[in-house]
């Protein structure tokens, strides 16, 4: 009697199986058998607020009924929450780690973060738990993840670029350059370093002759700036060979890009001022300065550009958005920019089964809206709203895509502000470049080591 009924228990499992993959909507995903969550919440943790939209749009309402149809088949709840912010994410994993409560959680951790993460084993492998080569996953970030065969980390979808350069539009065209000129250097690979600085020797003004320059050419972040002239140099900070990183800092085209840093903070570039009682402007000068035409060019990172809540994106200032331009070491045109993209990631705390079924929910829950896979220019958003179209269709476009993206390997040592800015980029001006990179080798050196061992 007792094999009589898990006969038909058994009979009745598939029958539910099979009832509940044929009645998968067209373009759903097939769902795989065994993933029961017995009605257990899972939450997946973000440093940015992912909340359903009250007002959504077609294809966002589609993005809902998808991911309540996968609830419904899995058995599940999801929910998101933000119990960090984006410097705060590791701790929170750690902590995590080590309590003894163990939530159903998946981490979704900014990139400058998740090197402690790898080298304390505290995020597992998602090879053997699905498809990584589905084309929805980021290869790039994927291969950036992988360290001894282990691919610790996914991220779906087109990079997100970072630095870039700003230019004032009205300025230029008091300069007698038409904006688009700029675009059209970058379009026909022509946007280099040396263009730049010859651009930013014609707008350079002291207006009324007392030797104290009026407008600047360039104005913004520093930082940036070092960063876009690194990257645009085919250099980095680290690179990994064989899953060990290996300090990549005393190369000629390292060392060149900062020497041309030197050059544009020595000559172009408006840094924080200093009042006659002693004042000095606070490290945001530049957002308000950019506004009030202080400086041409600026260097920042794409978000910026699409950020309401920046100072640039007011009413009435017209602006535009093109790459860092290429260094003599790279192709002509072949504009190169460091990305960071947010890793997704599963506490190492679970058993095999439990892995396997949150890797598989997260591997659906990610896929883009069905019946909207082709829609190549989701990733737009609002960006029309606040910049010209150029700079969405060609610049934005362009540094998103993979042939143009890099990523540094700095982010396995710490995050860039804990890091490469007070070690190298903060005292740039302390010495000559090859001088100020012998002298930091040894503290590059010890961190890639400390890497290394695990």
């Amino acid at each position: 009697m007792k094999k009589l009924v898990a006969l038909l228990l058994a009979v009745l499992m598939l029958s539910m199986s099979a009832l509940a993959l044929a009645e998968a909507p067209e373009g759903y995903p097939e769902v795989v058998p065994g993933i029961d969550f017995g009605g257990k919440t899972v939450k997946i943790y973000t440093w940015y607020s992912m909340d359903r939209s009250a007002n959504p749009t077609d294809e966002e309402a589609d993005l809902y009924a998808y991911q309540d149809w996968l609830q419904e088949v899995y058995n599940v709840k999801v929910e998101y929450e933000v119990p960090y912010d984006w410097a705060g994410s590791i701790t929170y994993l750690t902590d995590f780690v080590t309590a003894e409560t163990k939530d159903l959680v998946i981490f979704t951790m900014p990139m400058d973060f998740i090197g402690p993460a790898m080298k304390n084993n505290m995020i597992i492998a998602w090879n053997d738990l699905i498809d990584l080569t589905a084309e929805k996953w980021n290869q790039g970030t994927l291969e950036f993840m992988t360290t001894g065969g282990k691919t610790l980390g996914v991220y779906s979808g087109g990079s997100e670029p970072r630095e870039c350069v700003f230019f004032n539009k009205q300025q230029l065209i008091d300069a007698n350059i038409d904006p688009d000129y700029i675009y059209d250097l970058q379009a026909n690979g022509e946007w280099t370093w040396d263009k730049m600085l010859e651009i930013f020797a014609q707008v350079q003004k002291d207006i009324d002759g007392d030797g104290v320059i009026d407008i600047w050419a360039s104005t913004g972040s520093g930082d940036d700036m070092a960063m876009g002239a690194i990257a645009s140099n085919g250099a980095s900070f680290y690179k990994l060979v064989d899953g060990k990183l290996e300090v990549n800092i005393n190369t000629e085209e390292f060392i060149e890009a900062i020497e041309y840093a030197k050059t544009i903070r020595d000559n172009y570039f408006r840094r924080a001022q200093t009042d006659a009682e002693g004042n000095t402007e606070n490290w945001d000068y530049y957002k308000q300065g950019f506004v009030q035409g202080q400086g041409v060019f600026r260097f920042g990172q794409t978000w910026e550009g699409y950020n309401g809540n920046e100072a640039m994106n007011a009413d009435g200032f017209e602006w535009g958005c093109v790459a860092f331009p290429t260094g003599p070491k790279v192709e002509p045109g072949a504009y190169k920019n460091i990305v960071n993209d947010n890793i997704t990631c599963i506490p190492n705390v679970y058993d095999a089964e439990t892995n396997k079924m949150l890797a598989v929910l997260y591997d659906q829950w990610s896929n883009p809206t069905p019946g909207y896979e082709d829609d190549t220019e989701g990733w737009i958003g609002n960006k029309y709203n606040y910049t010209d179209d150029r700079a969405v269709d060609e610049t934005y476009a362009m540094l998103r895509s993979a042939e143009y993206t890099v990523r540094d390997y700095y982010v396995f040592t710490g995050d860039k502000n804990a890091t490469v800015c007070p070690d190298l980029l903060w005292p740039i001006d302390s010495d000559t470049a090859a001088a100020l990179v012998e002298s930091v080798l040894p503290v590059f050196q010890a961190r890639a080591d400390d890497f290394n061992n695990k």
